[in-house]
């Protein structure tokens, strides 16, 4: 009898180490050998000949279920889950945010505690979260117990007053000493407030809101608003020398800050998102363009390139998608009005098709390093390698298996997402997965869903951050 439950024979292996045609052999959960003709008798044989056999990919920056907006986002754990699954995602970070309550908010327990409900039964891959700060008298004190409990990134928002989640500067600051402190990492979304709101309520008139329709999503939202923003939290992160990751850059001005800082070895790190990288402001003039309306909003084709190259050059250490699903009628709330659009895009199940697409076939980068973006460096610095995020002996058998050229058109038809609707749309893109196994289990099988909700864990972490 073979050492191993299941064998992986006959693919292109991405390992740490680089490409080679090897077998993977698997015991219970996790990886157990890597190497040419691995024994497999009486093992299941998963044929992955004239196939990439690549680490699960982490989607480190998701959002299911959440009240936004004036409603909730379409995807639940559920339904997300599953589509990231199709898409080749094994891991996914989701965001614990206090409720406001009258009086004032939950605490970081109390929002742990709601998101771990929303998951339970339903997940069909692992998951944890990042605890948001929206209320920094309070929440403060309550960092040090929310390490203990498991979770080691969290996260403010520099705009979003309305909802009652903004930080500002003070709370930047203050929470970057205790990450510096405690060893973890602050995520931050990086728009400055103050004159964004300036450029929203100038043009928040019928006249222009009846010339421009969606285009005032972008025309108010210029790149010095996100450039201002992270300059400055890069500064409070250079003075405290606390980690700090900058969430969804999608402006070559960022992108060229964060490279000056990492210059003077400031502990700052930079994620894009897929839609960033693949769509420009232009999908504003179409009739539905009110549809791609997220934050930060799509940019300009220069910047496009500008994060292309600070993925191939290491400024950008992440792709994620920012999922934040809703459906046509939830984005028809908008009736004219571009400040009432519910904001965000599905993501799950089009990133690493995407960015395969788009980059290793264009060949803006190479697999090793689709691989480092999408798998190898989310899980080293969300503090989950080296469980997650490579292929090693050892490692959870955490796998996507990819044809390198067969494409599928988008269409929100055949896809696991609640909307109804999708931002690649129409385009042919190559990289979802023909098999994913998440724990040694197939979860993906020829490219349909063959999992089980309910079977994803919470994964505790203890450390993140530039040096994890």
């Amino acid at each position: 009898m073979s050492n191993f439950d299941k064998v992986i024979k006959g693919g292109k292996v991405v390992t740490p180490q680089g490409v080679t045609k090897a077998d993977v052999g698997i015991r219970g959960e996790k990886i157990a050998a890597i190497g040419e003709s691995l024994d497999s008798t009486g093992a299941q044989v998963i044929n992955a000949t004239g196939h990439i056999v690549m680490p699960g990919v982490l989607d480190v920056h998701v959002h299911l279920e959440l009240p936004f907006c004036g409603t909730v986002s379409s995807d639940d754990y559920n339904t997300g889950t599953r589509a990231g699954a199709r898409g080749g995602v094994t891991t996914l970070i989701d965001f614990a945010i206090p409720y406001r309550r009258e009086g004032g908010y939950d605490s970081l327990s109390e929002a742990a505690d709601n998101w771990h409900k929303k998951a339970e039964g339903k997940a069909l891959i692992d998951y944890t979260f990042h605890m948001c700060i929206t209320n920094w008298d309070t929440h403060q004190k309550q960092i040090a117990g929310m390490v203990d409990r498991g979770f080691s990134t969290f996260k403010e928002f520099m705009i979003y007053e309305s909802e009652g989640w903004q930080s500002d500067d003070r709370a930047l600051y203050g929470t970057l000493e205790k990450m510096k402190d405690l060893g973890t990492m602050l995520l931050v979304h990086a728009e400055s407030s103050r004159v964004l709101d300036e450029l929203i309520a100038r043009y928040h008139t019928a006249p222009l809101m009846k010339k421009y329709k969606a285009q005032l999503h972008a025309i108010t939202r210029p790149n010095y608003i996100e450039a201002e923003a992270i300059q400055r939290a890069a500064k409070w992160c250079e003075v405290t020398g606390g980690s700090l990751y900058i969430v969804h850059m999608s402006t070559a001005e960022g992108t060229e800050i964060i490279k000056e800082a990492q210059s003077r070895n400031v502990p700052v790190l930079a994620e894009t998102c897929a839609q960033y990288l693949v769509l420009d402001d232009s999908v504003f003039k179409r009739p539905d363009g009110h549809l791609f309306a997220c934050c930060p909003q799509l940019k300009k084709k220069p910047d496009i390139e500008r994060l292309w190259k600070g993925l191939a050059d290491g400024e950008v250490s992440v792709v994620s998608t920012d999922t934040c699903s809703f459906t046509k009628k939830q984005k028809a709330m908008w009736k004219g009005d571009w400040t009432k659009i519910p904001m965000g895009m599905p993501g799950l199940e089009t990133l690493l098709p995407s960015v395969y697409t788009f980059g290793v076939l264009k060949k803006r980068i190479t697999l090793e390093q689709l691989v480092e973006k999408l798998c190898y460096n989310p899980a080293r610095i969300m503090g989950l390698a080296p469980r997650k995020g490579q292929i090693q002996v050892g490692s959870d058998a955490d796998i996507a298996i990819i044809h390198p050229t067969k494409k599928f058109k988008v269409d929100p038809k055949t896809m696991e997402t609640n909307a109804d609707w999708n931002p690649f749309e129409g385009m042919e893109l190559a990289g979802f997965s023909r098999t994913t196994l998440s724990r040694g289990d197939v979860i993906v099988d020829d490219y349909k869903v063959v999992g089980k909700a309910g079977r994803g864990q919470w994964l505790p972490r203890k450390t993140a951050g530039l040096s994890r």
